[in-house]
Formats: C-alpha cells, sequence, structure tokens
C-alpha cells in the first residue's frame, strides 16, 4: 500500500481563497497520482465485457444475442453497488487523514463484509429467477438460453465482484490507485486467457466464458484480500484477527452510510433508463445513434470519474485530518482540474466527430443524428468535468444525503423534458439537450453545496 501524504496546509496561504504556487503543485501532482491509475482500472472493468463478446460472437448470433442480455443484467446488478467502493473510500480515507491506520482498515474490512452479505443475498435471488429476468430483458427465444445460462453461471461471481468494489474503496482510501490498476490489468489478462481455453479449447461454449468471468473475478478478490490482510498484520501486529473479523455494528454503519448512495446510483440509472427508452420510441435510426453516443458519453465519464476518485480520497483525508481549510484549497484546485479536462475533452469529440460515425455504423441516417448528437456531447464536457468532481468532493466528505436528494430533484427535472421530446419534436439532438439539461440541474445543485461548505465537516467519522 502506498505511503499516505501529509495534509498540505492552505493556512499558509496569504489569499485563502488561491493558495500558494507550490501548495498547488503538490496538489497537482497528488490528483495526477491517483487519477491516472485509476482511469487505468475504470477501463479495464468494461474490456471483461468486451472480451467475453470478441469470444462469445464467433459462436453464432444466438450467442451473442444472449450474452448481450446477461450481460447487461449482471452489469447493472453490480453496478448498482458501487456505493460499497465510493462509501468505503470516504470512510477509510477520513480514518487515514486521522492518522489511525488500524481504525481505517477495520473500516474497510467492515465493507468487505457488507459486500459479501450482499453478493450471496443478490446470488440467492438471480439464481431461481434467471429466465424470468432473461424473458423481461426482451430475449428472443434462441437467445433465451443462452442468457439463462451464463446469467446463472456468472452470477456466483458477484460476491467476488461486489468484494472487488469494496477492496478497491479500501485501497482508494488508503491513497492507493495503483493496486486496483494491477489487480484490473491482472483480472482481464487472467479472464481472456481462460475464455479462449474454455470455449475453444474445452469446447464449454458460452458456460466456458461464464466460468472464465467468475474465475477471474474470484482470483482478484482473492488478491485484494491477501492485501488488506497483509496490511492489517502490519497495521496492528496484535490485533490483527479482530480487525478481519466482521463486526455487526460497523457493518450496519457501513449500509447506513451507503444507502443515500445507493439512491443516487438508481436516480442516475434511472435518467438513463427513460433517456434509452425515450430514444427507442423515436425509431430504430435514433435508438441506434443513441446508443453510440451513449458509448462515447460512458468513455468519457471514466476520464471524468478518475478525478472523482481522486476527490473522494482527498478530500477525505483532509477532513479527516480536521484541516477544513486544506479541504476546499484541493476542492478548488479538483474543480479547475475537471474545467480543463472537460474542455479538452469536448474539443477531442468535436474532432472525433468524422470518425466516430463511420466507425460504428455505415447507415447515412445513423450517421447524421450521431454528428449532431455528439456535438451536444461535446458542448456539455465542461460542466459535466465540473460536476464529476464536485460529486467525488462530496462524496469524500460523506455528504451523502444531500448527493441522494440532489438527484433525486434532477431525475423530477429531466424526466418530463425528456418525455416531452417526441411530442414537440427535434428527435434524437433534443433528447441530448435534455441530458444537458440535467447535468445543468446536477451542476447547480452540486456548486450551490460546495459554496456553502456546509460538506466540509471534519473528524474521523461524519
Amino acid at each position: 500500500m502506498s505511503p499516505v501524504p501529509p495534509a498540505i496546509d492552505a493556512a499558509t496561504s496569504r489569499d485563502p481563497a488561491r493558495p500558494p504556487r507550490s501548495v498547488r503543485r503538490r496538489h497537482d501532482r497528488e490528483i495526477v497520482a491517483l487519477a491516472l491509475p485509476a482511469f487505468g482500472a475504470l477501463v479495464a472493468e468494461p474490456l471483461f465485457v468486451m472480451v467475453d463478446s470478441a469470444v462469445v460472437g464467433h459462436l453464432g448470433t444466438a450467442q451473442l444475442a444472449g450474452l448481450g442480455v446477461a450481460a447487461a443484467l449482471l452489469t447493472t446488478a453490480v453496478n448498482v453497488f458501487v456505493f460499497l467502493a465510493y462509501a468505503t473510500t470516504a470512510a477509510v480515507s477520513r480514518r487515514v487523514g486521522a492518522g489511525d491506520l488500524p481504525a481505517a482498515l477495520r473500516q474497510g474490512v467492515d465493507g468487505v463484509w457488507l459486500a459479501l452479505l450482499i453478493g450471496a443475498l443478490v446470488v440467492a435471488a438471480v439464481l431461481p429467477t434467471a429466465p424470468g429476468l432473461v424473458d423481461l430483458f426482451g430475449a428472443s427465444p434462441t437467445a433465451a438460453p443462452y442468457a439463462s445460462s451464463y446469467l446463472r453461471i456468472s452470477a456466483l461471481g458477484i460476491p467476488a465482484m461486489l468484494m472487488v468494489l469494496a477492496a478497491t474503496g479500501v485501497l482508494r482510501g488508503l491513497q492507493d490507485t495503483r493496486t486496483p490498476l494491477y489487480v484490473a490489468v491482472a483480472g482481464f489478462t487472467v479472464n481472456a486467457g481462460l475464455n479462449a481455453a474454455l470455449v475453444y479449447g474445452a469446447g464449454l461454449g458460452i458456460a466456458g466464458s461464464a466460468w472464465g468471468t467468475v474465475i477471474a473475478q474470484n482470483g482478484m478478490a482473492a488478491v485484494y484480500l491477501t492485501v488488506v490482510v497483509r496490511g492489517a498484520r502490519r497495521q496492528a501486529p496484535d490485533a490483527w484477527r479482530s480487525v478481519l473479523r466482521p463486526d455487526l455494528a460497523g457493518i450496519r454503519a457501513c449500509a447506513r452510510a451507503g444507502v443515500p448512495l445507493l439512491v443516487r446510483t438508481l436516480s442516475l440509472r434511472a435518467v438513463l433508463m427513460i433517456a434509452t427508452a425515450v430514444a427507442a420510441g423515436l425509431g430504430d435510426t435514433s435508438i441506434a445513434a443513441h446508443q453510440i453516443t451513449l458509448t462515447v458519453w460512458s468513455l468519457l465519464a471514466f476520464a471524468l470519474d478518475a478525478i472523482a476518485i481522486a476527490g473522494q480520497a482527498i478530500i477525505g483525508r483532509f477532513l479527516g485530518a480536521g484541516d477544513a481549510a486544506g479541504a476546499r484549497a484541493a476542492c478548488q484546485r479538483m474543480i479547475q482540474w475537471g474545467l480543463v479536462c472537460g474542455i479538452v475533452l469536448g474539443v477531442l469529440v468535436v474532432l472525433a466527430r468524422p470518425v466516430v460515425g463511420p466507425l460504428f455504423t455505415s447507415d447515412p441516417a445513423v450517421r447524421q443524428a450521431l454528428d449532431s448528437a455528439l456535438l451536444v456531447v461535446a458542448l456539455a464536457q465542461p460542466v459535466c468535468g465540473v460536476v464529476f468532481v464536485l460529486d467525488g468532493v462530496l462524496t469524500g466528505a460523506g455528504d451523502g444525503p444531500y448527493l441522494a436528494w440532489s438527484m433525486l430533484v434532477t431525475l423530477v427535472v429531466f424526466a418530463p423534458v425528456a418525455f416531452v421530446v417526441p411530442v414537440v419534436g427535434g428527435g434524437l439532438t433534443a433528447l441530448w439537450w435534455a441530458m444537458g439539461l440535467m447535468m445543468l440541474t446536477r451542476f447547480a445543485g452540486l456548486w450551490l453545496r460546495s459554496r456553502s461548505g456546509r460538506w466540509a465537516v471534519t473528524g474521523a467519522s461524519r
């Protein structure tokens, strides 16, 4: 695990709103050191599904369609519980800032135990209901058996996937984003090899792809647990076993801290589902262009989320150390990073528009709809950059209840605007302007909160 850098005292600045250049440079170095590996780990995660798709795609169209349905269900089941990483990062980093590494590890272990319990419940729910879930998502009669088979087998890896989320949060809280990158790359490599060996070498077909993913995810979980155990033995040599034992009070506290972030995540998922449903109602051309646009949007989100992850770790540590001024200075610097990165990404999207269309489709109508939607995406990126950063700052501060309410308000604003798009016209471009309005609504709520300073609550726990 990486050594924990000391808190930066922003009080040395003559102007509290503008820390001296040396402090800003230290902020910059720390943001880059945390964000770059985090970005690599974030990008590695969707490669699991890409490898599965590439391998299974050669088995046939029905198998690939079945994988598509099952992967969507599996991804949703896991991503809904991303709070296991975010809440754990915030809680652990606070205790790191307070200088109590054994307590930080104990807090992280509670998060891992919560992940294991949630994972077991999800498996118990998915195994008997897999065929019904597949039918609910509209799988064809030929694809449904393959989807059910893949989903049932892959569900066995859900506890490991959730434990990986929680353990990643532990390491991020300890200011270590390199280890998650190494583990993610190793997991991706093992998954690719196992897929090829089991699908074709062993002749297991789509089931072999599912088993490869399960084995790789469990291997990743085992590596993370080894890292956490070693950290516990090093930081609490006389009481490391008690650190690793499940603590019901601690697990309940992790669950309570995670509920607001779960509400936030579900609200955001609802926004994306509404947008996809509206695009589907606009016709095949619109939904095809929307899917490509959403793919580009997601890729951009990985880059911006990496800065947000750095924000979670840094802000939590400052507040845990009782340095509210340092936290506000770091927040200000990260907002600048988010804005600049958003502008750069927006320019890149504008420049890449002529290439993106032909890369995904040969249909002129889809390309035309895509071109307009991508322009809206490009214009929204500076706002998105600030929104992602502020979301990370407030998450790191443990300000989950505000994030939940803010995202619910955003959903209430977005939904009627999106549903009226087919009535007033404007097609897919109008829908993506509604997505831009959604980001502006989030920006307004998060900006007001950041300016109020009420998020900067200091102490080892909020």
